[in-house]
């Protein structure tokens, strides 16, 4: 079983940058692949970036370039900085977590955290 907290969302002007970190439980974390998601308002939960437990890291499209993940497995703790945000930025983003293998689906992932909202104004 894993728990995930999720912190560092707030308000922040476009062109600004932001730090989400996920908190885990467990004593298993540094086996599961962990990601984020982010859902906006109106849309469907899409999958931002993930870190498996190789230290390999993948990104959508959208973000390359601008946001990176890692993770300290000391800490049990994910991060994801989040650099040049824009309006379309903004959305609730969730840490999820999954043992083993790479995935880019929600459905995969078996474990959620409550999500922290990211608003970016213009």
């Amino acid at each position: 079983q894993v728990q995930l907290v999720e912190s560092g969302g707030e308000l922040v002007q476009a062109g600004g940058s932001l730090r989400l970190s996920c908190a885990a439980s467990g004593r298993t974390f540094s086996s599961y692949t962990m990601a984020w998601f982010r859902q906006a308002p109106g849309k469907a939960r899409e999958f931002v970036s993930a870190i498996k437990w190789t230290g390999s890291t993948y990104y959508a499209d959208f973000v390359k370039g601008r946001f990176t993940i890692s993770r300290d497995n000391a800490q049990n703790t994910v991060y994801l900085q989040m650099n040049s945000l824009k309006p379309e930025d903004t959305a609730v983003y969730y840490c999820a977590a999954l043992s083993g293998k790479i995935a880019y689906e929600e459905y995969e992932y078996a474990y959620w955290g409550q999500g922290t909202q990211v608003t970016v104004s213009s």
